[in-house]
């Protein structure tokens, strides 16, 4: 059985005293639209489902969106938000419970992020270092094409806590920046990472991002296990104020 092998800075940001704090009260937000390839496994007790040979999941896409303030207040953490939404569909043909034959799956995934972080350097090199609570939820519904109320449910939930760390790197004087910023945890057998480099332009109060985000998830709830990887290209606009 695996232990915890690495939790990025983030009980350790949360218990040192910050090295630099925003000059002033300041928010932003930001919504992004992403579109992952999906790959992976699906499992309950003995059963398991390739979700791209057994499933046919399609690639699609997803909506994210986060929010964050910041403060002068040196010794009291920063706060973001986050969430993501992950839908998938695919026919196939499956033997699973009291599904035989034909099947529609149906895929989703939720994560709702809480982020307390400090900013260790913010000038034209910026750090972040903290903690990440992620409330996971996924689910994969099977119904038969011939029966509705055929249908077989797999569904992993839990919350769990994350390393945090975010850096950018800014060309002065152009709006022109770049960074990497991603939480990760291995725990007991259970690892997710979820990482994304971007390049950035900020034109007065808004922000054009482009970038490459990857989340892998292996993660184990009583019999049901969800072992998936998605990564693909995003873009999203934001403000800051």
């Amino acid at each position: 059985m695996r232990k915890l092998i690495l939790v990025l800075g983030g009980s350790m940001a949360l218990t040192i005293a910050p090295l630099a704090a925003a000059d002033v009260l300041g928010a932003g937000a930001s919504v992004s639209y992403w579109q992952p390839d999906f790959s992976g496994d699906i499992a309950s007790g003995n059963s398991k489902f390739d979700v791209e040979d057994d499933l046919n999941l399609d690639n699609d896409s997803s909506i994210s969106a986060e929010a964050l303030i910041e403060h002068p207040f040196p010794m009291l953490p920063n706060v973001r938000l986050g969430y993501t939404q992950i839908e998938q569909d695919g026919r196939s043909t499956v033997s699973y419970g009291d599904v035989n034959g034909a099947a529609n799956s149906e895929f989703e995934l939720e994560q709702l992020d809480l982020t307390l972080y400090y900013e260790v350097l913010d000038n034209w090199v910026n750090l972040d270092l903290g903690l990440t609570v992620r409330d996971l939820s996924a689910e994969l519904l099977i119904t038969d094409q011939n029966n509705a109320a055929n249908r077989e449910k797999i569904k992993v939930s839990g919350a769990l806590p994350m390393g945090y760390v975010a850096a950018r790197f800014d060309l002065p004087f152009t709006g022109v920046s770049a960074g990497v910023q991603g939480n990760v945890i291995s725990f007991d057998g259970d690892s997710i990472h979820d990482l994304d480099a971007y390049g950035q332009y900020e034109i007065a109060l808004v922000q054009l991002r482009l970038g490459y985000r990857q989340m892998a998830v292996d993660y184990e709830d009583d019999n049901n296990l969800l072992d998936v990887t998605l990564g693909g290209p995003y873009a999203s606009v934001g403000v800051d104020f």
